[in-house]
């Protein structure tokens, strides 16, 4: 066999904005020196049916002339009590200068078939040159391959937030003016991160995030040619600065750094991407880690938490005969769709009011045009936020947006896997900066509480605090209220009302229907949900 495979561990997983490889490049910060350096080293309930989901026989995913768009979605990575239970199984893959590296990443990740997978080039952290060091790097004389070139304390920070299925900012390096670009790219959570770079093996805390440890290795002549070919096409080098380069810093730092952290890997691939009988050992040995580390959390919810008092987190508005009136409207199966839509409007409207009240204020004195002094409270906060639940979640916006000028929407897809029943996240799109806000999280019915908890966990992963998320919905089941109240206890609930029961298919009752269905006029599959959002209406 072509792959050198040695004994080594595999720890935990798992778990994604969409399926797709993320590459990048560049770095910044002050860096670690050789102290960080390894020393040598010594040996030693029943699923539901879903239409819109995937079948086994048909791929996940769309190819196009320029790129793959999955179509599966990413599922659970936390338990019944909203913490986190899954980390991403990280990959290193280790070697000298262009000895296939990225070529072998990405291989694996056309083998692997699944979504949400990224992968980080350890480019992107170069440290941030000084102009004396930017000059040196010009003519040439700027040592690229030593690890003091590299910030390892942002890359380990970076990679341990992305195991931990957080949201992390990713720099960019620009190889032709040694530089960082303005712009860094943003990355959130995985099943699987596919981290490559020629020190990848060369730091201590660095090595303790990889849960398998993969080196390529390939002929030093073959290196050289695609070095050369490299820099002089991509990067605007000359021969003569290229070859200056190689023998003065590359050759020796593979020799001193990167050849002896061989040692350290769990599989050696000779030849580089074209190696497909090690390529397909590593897939098998990662699916299977996957396949082990699949959670079910809906079935959980369904049995926890229940028959206990409703938390005080929860703010249900006051069933006045007016906000009853238009329930007995909304709930009736007669009802037109427009007057569905017109009512729904209105609760939405007295809801999102409702939902302001729990912001936070502080007291503000203006002064009336009479001149006199007029005690007020203002909002005491940077910003709010509205995040919508797809698709139903969307039709709320318009009243968010009717009583706050200027918010910020964002969005969120989840929807029900056919084979397994629990939920899967499919697509976000967030504002920027949204750690820093107050969001309102929109989503017209939940019952059993797994697409909001999947919704909280989302925002919780961008760092936004929990005390600062607010949960609003038309309509929930007990058991949505209690699941969603356990898990983030700190997250204000509140509904225009709350149902007792949900049945076998997670439908409340006696509930509403599927709103999306009877708000957009589109029909409803016969195992349609409460709790999970349908394909959005684009």
């Amino acid at each position: 066999m072509s792959a050198v495979c040695r004994e080594g561990s595999v720890s935990k997983m798992e778990t994604e904005e969409k399926a797709s490889a993320v590459s990048n490049s560049g770095g910044g910060g002050e860096g670690s020196g050789l102290d960080r350096l390894l020393p040598t080293v010594s040996t030693g309930l029943s699923p539901r049916k879903r239409t819109t989901s995937q079948c086994k026989s048909e791929p996940p995913l769309l190819r196009t002339s320029k790129r793959t768009i999955y179509t599966a979605g990413r599922p659970p990575w936390y338990n019944e009590h909203g913490a986190q239970s899954k980390e991403a199984f990280v990959i290193g893959l280790c070697g000298g200068s262009a000895s296939g590296k990225t070529t072998v990443a990405r291989k694996i990740i056309e083998a692997l078939d699944v979504p949400w997978v990224v992968l980080l080039s350890m480019d992107s952290f170069y440290k941030v040159l000084s102009k004396d060091e930017q000059n040196l790097a010009a003519d040439n004389n700027y040592n690229f391959d030593h690890p003091d070139a590299f910030d390892f304390d942002l890359l380990t920070h970076t990679l341990r937030k992305l195991k931990l299925g957080k949201s992390v900012k990713i720099p960019v390096y620009d190889f032709t003016t040694h530089g960082r670009q303005k712009e860094w790219k943003t990355v959130y959570g995985a099943s699987v991160v596919i981290f490559e770079g020629i020190m990848s093996f060369a730091d201590k805390e660095l090595l303790q995030l990889l849960d398998m440890k993969i080196f390529v290795d390939t002929d030093s002549d073959i290196r050289l040619v695609r070095r050369l070919r490299r820099d002089i096409t991509e990067r605007g080098r000359d021969i003569g600065g290229v070859i200056k380069q190689y023998n003065k810093y590359v050759k020796p730092a593979f020799d001193q750094y990167i050849e002896p952290t061989m040692r350290l890997a769990d599989i050696v691939v000779p030849r580089g991407g074209g190696n497909m009988v090690a390529i397909d050992l590593i897939v098998q040995h990662v699916h299977s880690q996957l396949e082990e580390r699949e959670l079910s959390v809906r079935a959980a919810l369904a049995s926890a938490h229940q028959a206990q008092p409703l938390p005080q987190t929860l703010s249900v508005l006051e069933s006045t005969p007016q906000v009853r009136g238009m329930h007995t409207i909304i709930r009736n199966k007669e009802t037109s769709r427009d007057e569905f839509i017109f009512y729904s409007k209105r609760l939405m409207r007295l809801l999102i009011e409702r939902a302001l009240s729990f912001l936070p204020s502080q007291s503000h004195t203006v002064k009336t045009p009479q001149g006199e002094d007029y005690e007020g409270r203002s909002f005491d906060g940077k910003r709010v936020t509205g995040v919508s639940i797809l698709r139903a979640g969307e039709t709320m916006e318009p009243a968010l947006r009717a009583v706050c000028k200027d918010v910020r929407i964002g969005k969120i897809l989840i929807q029900t896997n056919q084979d397994t029943g629990e939920p899967e996240l499919h697509y976000l799109r967030l504002p920027r900066e949204i750690g820093e806000d107050h969001v309102i999280l929109m989503d017209c019915t939940v019952s059993t509480g797994a697409a909001a908890m999947m919704a909280v966990r989302v925002l919780l992963d961008h760092d936004v605090q929990e005390d600062k998320i607010l949960l609003v919905s038309l309509l929930m089941a007990e058991m949505g209220v209690h699941s969603v109240a356990y898990a983030f206890p700190q997250v204000q609930i509140i509904t225009t009302a709350v149902d007792k029961e949900v049945n076998d298919l997670f439908h409340i009752i006696p509930g509403i229907g599927n709103f999306g269905d009877r708000y957009f006029g589109t029909d409803a599959p016969p195992d349609w949900s409460d709790d999970e959002m349908d394909e959005p209406s684009y």
